[in-house]
């Protein structure tokens, strides 16, 4: 993980740095320190050097998941060498960009300029000696350029890792670069899930008129959909959630929420989410009691449905009062409210159901029967090929495939995906044989499915792990941030 934006930081340094000798903002200032500027050429040259060598290192790291604690300590010396100089030349570019702006005239501004820089320096020159004392970010520059250069240079010790790496991508015989998941998507993404979707459907239709008494939840069901990572748990969830509103007897309900939680969630954002899928925008209240009010108010005796989607309990206690504080305000809504959450432990819907104080009913997610992980599996192999059926040498090696995919549908969906990118049954052989499929876990499939991107897109979405598990980004802001960093 440590290395993913190194390849495209060294790149953006050392051409920065290029054009920064080659300036005619510097170009003066910079003849007056001859021996700075050459000895910067020649470190220049050697990183540009070592520069293909570090970004084959980096993919090879990658590629295999190497977990090493010298490469991993390397990595980040570099890391480190590559944001101190690309910090100097962003001064260097701040200083430019604000004498421009100041400046009356171009001509009138070289002349202030450079009367500057020259009287400066004669100022700061001993008598008798052909010392200069230099500009900080000058000096700052020149030891962030040797500190990236030393680091740079050890990637040698590395080099063995190239070696491996060709081997395995020889073995697999698998263009990585080349593999994409996208074009068509199957229409039907809920293979296999019908049964599971009629028995959540046919809950919604139900009443489910609490008892009377003094309940305070006696308004609201509960249901919880169980099972592992990659199950397809949100993706039956997404299709109810698209049908309620086509279904007479549930399209009824007066609001719908949908809010994803995720691991160690916080109490105040989970409120201001439903009251942003209510409201259509975010609220601007700051305190707790002040979210639970105006929740309360808009769920007053109306009718809801509430998705909570990945709930994780990992101090029962302490989760089960978090929980408290979240459901208090919705106890205000009418009989027929509904909940349903996703959630890969028991342990989360056991807290629930302490906390409305009633069992709730349970849909466990199994792996799907083989023949529907084959059909999962086709669907994505083959989508947008006019002729499925044409492929019938790679319909029996997709057979041997799903063997191997412990019926995840997960899986299934991303190694078809890889697998349309190449219709070569030379190609399905040798990814059948390959060792990628005798890993098959959530973290594998995952990983595969990182892997089969481009190497441009793989820094792109690999910014994306600085965020918390679903975070809402903002298109035009992450776009920005990978300008920034030179990734595009």
């Amino acid at each position: 993980m440590e290395g993913y934006f190194v390849g495209p930081n060294v790149g953006k340094v050392i051409n920065t740095l290029s054009d920064y000798l080659d300036n005619d903002y510097l170009k003066d200032y910079l003849k007056e320190q001859f021996r700075w500027q050459t000895g910067m050429k020649e470190e220049l040259e050697r990183l540009r050097e070592n520069h293909p060598k570090i970004k084959a290192v980096v993919f090879a790291a990658n590629q295999a998941q190497i977990s090493d604690p010298a490469l991993n300590k390397w990595i980040w010396q570099l890391r480190d060498a590559i944001d101190e100089a690309d910090d100097v030349l962003d001064e260097f570019e701040y200083t430019k960009h604000k004498e421009q702006l100041t400046k009356n005239t171009e001509e009138t501004k070289k002349r202030k300029f450079s009367s500057f820089l020259f009287e400066s320096a004669r100022k700061i020159l001993k008598i008798g000696e052909r010392v200069l004392k230099r500009d900080p970010n000058l000096k700052r520059l020149e030891e962030a350029v040797q500190k990236l250069d030393k680091v740079s240079a050890d990637v040698t010790t590395f080099l063995h890792l190239l070696d491996s790496t060709k081997q395995e991508q020889k073995e697999l015989e698998i263009d990585f670069n080349k593999m994409r998941e996208e074009g068509y998507l199957p229409k039907n993404d809920l293979i296999g899930r019908g049964k599971e979707k009629e028995l959540v459907m046919e809950w919604l239709r139900n009443p489910s008129y609490g008892p009377r008494g003094t309940d305070l939840y006696r308004n609201i069901s509960l249901l919880s959909i169980v099972g592992h990572g990659g199950m397809g748990k949100t993706t039956l969830l997404q299709h109810v959630y698209k049908d309620v509103n086509k279904d007479e007897m549930t399209k009824e309900f007066d609001h719908k929420m949908w809010v994803c939680v995720s691991n160690n969630f916080d109490v105040k954002k989970v409120i201001a989410d439903m009251l942003e899928y209510l409201k259509k925008e975010r609220p601007r209240l700051e305190t707790l009691g002040e979210l639970q009010g105006r929740l309360r108010e808009e769920v007053k005796s109306k009718k809801f449905l509430l998705v909570l989607d990945d709930i994780w309990v990992e101090d029962e206690e302490k989760d089960k009062s978090k929980w408290e504080n979240v459901l208090a305000p919705l106890a205000s809504g009418a009989s027929g409210s509904k909940i349903i959450l996703t959630t890969r432990t028991y342990s989360a819907e056991q807290t629930f159901a302490r906390v409305i104080t009633k069992k709730g009913k349970i849909v466990k997610l199994k792996g799907l029967e083989e023949d529907e992980c084959l059909q999962l599996l086709n669907s994505h192999a083959f989508a947008g090929v006019e002729n499925p059926n044409d492929h019938e040498n790679l319909r029996v090696i997709s057979r041997d495939i799903v063997k191997k995919l412990l019926r995840s549908p997960l899986a299934a969906k991303v190694i078809g995906g890889v697998l349309n990118d190449n219709l070569d049954e030379r190609h399905w052989r040798t990814f059948l044989e390959s060792n990628l499929l005798d890993q098959n876990s959530i973290n594998s499939i995952l990983r595969l499915s990182y892997m089969v991107l481009p190497n441009h897109l793989r820094h792109c979405f690999a910014l994306c792990c600085m965020f918390p598990q679903d975070h809402e980004f903002d298109k035009d802001d992450l776009v920005r941030m990978w300008i920034a960093l030179g990734f595009i």
